[in-house]
């Protein structure tokens, strides 16, 4: 028996060293296919539209892409603020930067803005669309005009933009989409429904969308970050859950580098939305969130 106990503990040493090392086998190659996947990426000037480029999360994201020698084109409503980022783009190292000046809300003004994308560009290989608004939930709720205009700005105008860069990526058979959604569309809360209906609306575009564009080799990413300190959650009272704009960019980054599908930026906010995701109905409609 206790030859037979001393074989037993012999063989779980060996299987557990043997697990060690492949663990460690596989850690080691992980980091080097990320470095070799990085070198790759960096070798390549890419053509890269960011939609929103003047919202702090968009302006740090591509802080990044310039400093890498890329391709910008710049689209925001606001000109003189576009103009600085635009400049201090330049400045970090971008190949080139071109700029637009759109409201977004008026959609049948996307098909002419991508075909000046691609001619400015002479071509496309990335897009983030990283704006929207954080409008006033009890101003939507008694108003259904500013809840349509949040809507319509938050959901409408990035399924305008998708459908027409998904038919042109579709087509080249090549080409990352990067949106910003939001935690904020996994559950639906009595503070922020509206906001929360447009980025559950995103959300589930892109799964679809991804579904479709993955057999032609276009990749989609779902961007969900939770709380943002950006200028538009000022009002807003921070917490310990909040971070700063460049650690969210650094994430969406790292996402489109590594062509990943969803990602929820800090990655703790993963745990957060399993869990509110799961609390009962019964129970979730008692609690002020």
């Amino acid at each position: 028996m206790k030859i037979a106990k001393e074989t037993t503990m012999k063989k779980n040493l060996i299987i557990g060293g043997v697990a060690a090392i492949a663990a460690a086998v596989i850690t080691k190659s992980n980091i080097e296919k990320s470095r070799a996947i990085r070198r790759d990426f960096v070798k390549t000037r890419h053509k890269v539209l960011i939609v929103g480029a003047t919202s702090a999360i968009a302006q740090e994201t591509a802080k990044r892409f310039a400093e890498e020698g890329n391709d910008l084109f710049l689209v925001a409503r606001n000109e003189a603020n576009l103009n600085a980022v635009a400049d201090d783009l330049r400045a970090r190292g971008a190949n080139k930067v071109e700029t637009a000046v759109l409201d977004l809300n008026e959609l049948s003004e996307h098909t002419g803005l991508l075909e000046q994308v691609t001619q400015s560009l002479g071509g496309l290989d990335i897009a983030l669309i990283a704006h929207g608004t954080l409008g006033d939930q009890e101003a939507s709720q008694s108003d259904f005009d500013i809840a349509r205009q949040e809507l319509k700005t938050n959901f409408l105008s990035i399924v305008s933009l998708l459908t027409l860069i998904a038919n042109q990526f579709e087509a080249q058979k090549s080409g990352v989409i990067a949106v910003v959604s939001s935690v904020a569309g996994d559950r639906g809360r009595g503070s922020n429904y509206v906001y929360g209906a447009a980025k559950a609306g995103v959300t589930t575009f892109l799964q679809g969308l991804r579904n479709r564009l993955s057999k032609a080799g276009v990749t989609v990413i779902t961007i969900k970050p939770g709380f943002v300190d950006t200028p538009m959650t000022a009002h807003i009272e921070k917490g310990p859950l909040f971070v700063g704009p460049d650690v969210i960019a650094t994430g969406i980054y790292q996402a489109i580098l590594n062509k990943q599908d969803v990602v929820y930026l800090p990655v703790f906010w993963f745990g957060i939305m399993s869990v509110i995701r799961h609390i009962p109905e019964g129970i979730f409609k008692r609690l002020s969130l």
